[in-house]
C-alpha cells in the first residue's frame, strides 16, 4: 500500500478530507498506470504562493511563483533495486503543491478546482519518476499524453 504524507502550511484554502483523499487518489493513480512496481512512499506539502516561490528560489534560482514543485530522490526515476527493502515501501521523493495557483488555473484554464489539483499530483508523480517535459518536444508530448491518460481514468478529463 502506498504511503503518502499530506501537510498544510497554507492557511489561505480549506484542507478538506475529500482534497486529501483526491491527492491520494491522483497519486495511486499515476502509480498503477505507469505500473509502478513497489509501494511508494511519498509527502505531499501544500502552500500558497509566497511559500513556493520561496522553495523555486532556494532550490532552481527562479524567482517566482509557480505551480507545483517535484523533488525526487532517484534520478530519472532509476531505482536501485538493491536498496529495496522487502515488504517496505520504497519513498520516491517529495512534492511541493500551491493551492493558491492551483486555484488561480483552475479559473483560467475553466475546470474545477479539483481537476487542477488532481492534475498536478499527477505530473508531479510523472517527474517523480523520472519524466521531464523540459528535455524536449517527445518526451514533453510522452508526459502530457500520460497525464491527459490517467485524469481519463479518474473521470477529471479537459472538458
Amino acid at each position: 500500500m502506498n504511503k503518502v504524507y499530506i501537510t498544510n502550511e497554507q492557511d489561505r484554502l480549506s484542507v478538506t478530507p475529500a482534497l486529501r483523499g483526491l491527492i491520494r487518489r491522483a497519486i495511486t493513480q499515476a502509480l498503477k498506470y505507469e505500473k509502478f512496481p513497489y509501494n511508494a512512499e511519498l509527502s505531499v506539502t501544500l502552500t500558497d504562493n509566497v511559500g513556493i516561490r520561496e522553495l523555486n528560489r532556494k532550490y532552481r534560482n527562479i524567482d517566482r511563483e509557480t505551480d507545483v514543485l517535484s523533488f525526487p530522490l532517484y534520478e530519472d526515476g532509476e531505482i536501485d533495486d538493491s536498496e529495496i527493502i522487502e515488504g517496505e515501501p520504497v519513498s520516491i521523493g517529495d512534492i511541493v503543491l500551491s493551492l493558491e495557483r492551483a486555484e488561480t488555473q483552475a479559473l483560467e484554464y475553466g475546470h474545477s478546482f479539483e481537476r487542477e489539483a488532481a492534475f498536478l499530483c499527477v505530473h508531479s508523480v510523472l517527474h517523480l519518476l523520472g519524466y521531464d517535459h523540459e528535455r524536449g518536444q517527445a518526451e514533453e508530448k510522452e508526459m502530457f499524453s500520460r497525464q491527459e491518460a490517467i485524469l481519463k481514468k479518474m473521470k477529471l478529463e479537459r472538458k
